[in-house]
């Protein structure tokens, strides 16, 4: 079991978004999370890799109290996750191998040799290998996406979260990433990702946490 939520409240400057949540998430799961605008969804992510704290109830995510987890051990958490944001976040004054590079010499990986390994590797994994000296404003969306999903995977985890990963992209390149998502998680690791876009779930099944009125119905 990767995370597990009992009796979990999320609130919101005084406002309850969430309460009663009860989740388990474990190795090569895929998840949606659902819900329309405000109901939530972004709220539950971010208690995953801790932006936001839980109000109540007992979360833990990777071994991690959520509930009494200090600010000081966010850094230790994050880099066991693979975090995908929407709007990318690459740093646009540096290359595709650089934006990767500055991810991986932030984490601990001390030796060139290693990084510039790893670099190769995930980017063969999410097929753009011929990227590295890319700016990204030469790349197209969905390929500025799949270098987020590289960066995400630099260090191996075991939960990969997906932030709304196709809303600005075309439907071609949105399913280019969806099975991407997929193929990583038939290798083990576990894909939570928020989407208003039903139709991946049929597309691509998995478990879906719908947020609607303050609760999480699993389906």
């Amino acid at each position: 079991m990767l995370a597990k939520y009992e009796q979990v409240q999320i609130c919101q400057e005084e406002r309850t978004i969430l309460s009663e949540i009860c989740l388990e998430i474990n190795e090569g799961q895929f998840i949606y999370i659902l819900g329309e605008v405000g109901s939530g969804k972004t709220s539950l992510m971010k208690t995953l890799y801790g932006e936001l704290p839980i109000a109540s109830g007992e979360a833990n995510v990777l071994g991690n109290d959520m509930s009494s987890m200090r600010p000081s051990k966010l850094p230790k958490l994050r880099r066991q996750l693979g975090i995908v944001f929407q709007d990318f976040q690459l740093l646009r004054d540096r290359t595709v191998d650089e934006n990767l590079d500055f991810v991986l010499r932030a984490t601990g990986w001390k030796k060139k040799i290693d990084r510039e390994r790893r670099i190769i590797e995930v980017l063969e994994q999410v097929g753009l290998p011929d990227k590295t000296r890319h700016m990204p404003y030469e790349l197209s969306g969905g390929e500025q996406q799949r270098v987020c999903i590289a960066r995400a995977l630099l260090n191996s985890p075991k939960l990969l979260l997906a932030d709304e990963p196709t809303a600005n992209l075309d439907v071609e390149n949105g399913r280019r990433v969806m099975e991407l998502l997929n193929d990583i998680r038939q290798q083990g690791t576990a894909v939570v990702m928020t989407t208003h876009n039903e139709q991946w779930t049929h597309e691509f099944p998995g478990i879906i946490w719908r947020c609607k009125e303050g609760k999480i119905n699993i389906e």
